[in-house]
């Protein structure tokens, strides 16, 4: 059986039988390659829905990935919130838009933020959903397109200074959960907006949240309910993507409720079948910048097939591509999913 990308990525959420593990991912994944091919500088991306949607492509066109992602950076939902965001659109380099101005200056304002009613039309959430829809309509029959938001707490991150946040999370959790609470409303609405305009599948990245800085307790008590109230709120296929090591907390990110869990390279991918069983599906974990970017294409190769022998359901990069991973690298970690794919799906599902 030979299927298209797009039938093979959706046919494992739907439960279908599918003909090999697919590669994808639910993140950013333009290319310099790509960028380059279209005659685009980087910092054109982010504010035109067009070229983000001509860039999103070029990642299936030129090496075969079974996606298109947008948006790239992290600074969506924040600006549309009122954060001021700087583009670097004068410089020629390669750097992601960050926010040069938060909403939140204090613990009080915390509890004052309320999520506008014209939310859906404020910042780049219009362009984003205009690029989604182009990408449906370019390759939407071959590939599944993905978009994704920041988690909650990822996101109040980008509100205030995330150091404060920290702090706050054992000084006034209840101020911060009150937050929280209303930054999933927002992520709640914009998804269904999201899957209106084309999007096949939603990532919530709570990359702020691993145990490399959280405890398992304050995962419990802070993030988890967030993250359970969203999935329990938006469409399927989601997925939940936490960056760093999630061993200790990878049983309690089973229970939020996604329909899969996507894991980076700290993760011990054998720990995590351990204690979610073998049911659950499982994304990862291909080390996105120190293997995709600078390694070879023999090193992404033995690193695809540790993410298959460690149980992956589909192979992920760790996090977003970094712009620069040469195209020979890409296209090794895709090749190898074709290669071996059938074999080790057939195995890991005897």
């Amino acid at each position: 059986m030979s299927m298209k990308p797009r039938d093979r990525v959706l046919g494992l959420f739907e439960g279908k039988e599918v003909d090999r593990m697919a590669c994808y991912s639910g993140m950013g994944n333009v290319t310099t390659a790509g960028l380059e091919q279209l005659g685009y500088k980087f910092a054109e991306v982010h504010t035109d829905p067009v070229k983000m949607a001509n860039s999103a492509a070029t990642s299936y066109k030129l090496f075969g990935y079974e996606c298109a992602v947008v948006p790239y950076d992290m600074c969506v939902e924040a600006e549309a919130m009122g954060c001021v965001m700087n583009a670097y659109e004068d410089v020629a380099h390669l750097l992601y838009p960050t926010i040069k101005e938060k909403l939140i200056h204090s613990p009080d304002e915390m509890t004052k933020v309320t999520i506008p009613d014209n939310i859906a039309e404020r910042g780049r959430f219009p362009l984003v959903m205009e690029a989604i829809s182009l990408l449906k309509k370019d390759i939407g029959d071959e590939v599944a397109i993905g978009s994704w938001f920041l988690g909650p707490f990822t996101l109040a991150g980008q509100l205030m200074d995330l150091n404060d946040l920290f702090k706050l999370v054992f000084k006034k959790p209840n101020e911060v959960n009150i937050l929280l609470d209303r930054l999933a409303d927002l992520i709640i609405t914009m998804a269904a907006r999201y899957r209106e305009a084309g999007a096949d599948y939603i990532t919530i990245r709570e990359m702020g949240a691993p145990t490399d800085v959280l405890s398992p307790r304050s995962f419990r008590q802070v993030i988890k309910p967030h993250l359970e109230k969203i999935f329990k709120n938006i469409p399927s296929p989601k997925i939940l993507h936490i960056c760093g090591d999630t061993n200790l907390i990878i049983g309690l990110m089973n229970e939020c409720g996604a329909d899969a869990i996507s894991v980076e390279t700290k993760n011990d991918l054998v720990k995590s079948r351990e204690t979610i069983g073998t049911e659950p599906l499982l994304f990862g974990h291909v080390d996105g910048y120190n293997v995709l970017c600078n390694g070879t294409p023999e090193d992404v190769e033995k690193a695809v097939l540790a993410s298959m022998e460690g149980g992956v359901d589909a192979v992920w990069p760790s996090c977003d591509i970094w712009p620069t991973a040469p195209l020979e690298n890409l296209r090794a970690m895709v090749e190898t999913v074709r290669k071996y794919g059938a074999e080790k799906w057939a195995r890991k599902n005897r």
